[in-house]
């Protein structure tokens, strides 16, 4: 048995929402008795820098898991008994899965890889420079004074756009 992963999402987005938080992702894993429920959660608009006074606090996340650990096995989202509950901070090099996370970090860089090449290439890394109408522009050039392998190929500009649909993961880049 499992959880049911559309209610668990939803009450985490229920108890996120009325702390003033956001859910950035919610995962399971193993099986049976040694099944982990991880819920990520951010503050909305905190700066994607490395002092983060604005991100989430320790306090946050146990406040966030006493709470929605005790919805989640009240409305028995989970159909069978024990499990491990994590909650976070996405991190410094967090996933962006949504189209408000790319334009929430513009001008951050960004790692991200495609689901289908583009210009021969499926994985790429440089400064998230726009994000509109379904498509990411990256500046390349950052990655590639740091990236040797990353040489831009004849008639390559430093700029690439890239659909947001065919983007299959992606995850900031922190800058130290």
């Amino acid at each position: 048995m499992a959880f049911d992963l559309d209610k668990v999402r939803q009450i985490a987005e229920r108890v996120a929402g009325s702390s003033g938080l956001e859910v950035v992702e919610v995962e399971v894993s193993g099986t049976g008795p040694q099944r982990t429920l991880r819920v990520f959660i951010d503050r909305p608009g905190a700066a994607p820098a490395t002092d983060r006074p604005d991100g989430v606090t320790h306090e946050d996340c146990a406040n966030f898991s006493r709470e929605f650990g005790t919805i989640v096995d009240v409305e028995e989202a989970s159909s069978s008994g024990s499990y491990l509950l994590e909650v976070s901070s996405p991190g410094l090099d967090r996933k962006l899965t949504k189209a408000a996370d790319f334009k929430r970090y513009r001008g951050q860089r960004v790692k991200l890889m495609t689901r289908e090449p583009v210009n021969d290439n499926r994985h790429f890394e440089g400064k998230l420079e726009s994000f509109e109408n379904g498509k990411l522009v990256l500046d390349l050039s950052a990655a590639r004074k740091n990236k040797k392998k990353m040489r831009p190929k004849e008639g390559d500009t430093s700029k690439i756009e890239i659909e947001f649909r065919n983007v299959e993961k992606a995850n900031l880049v922190p800058e130290i």
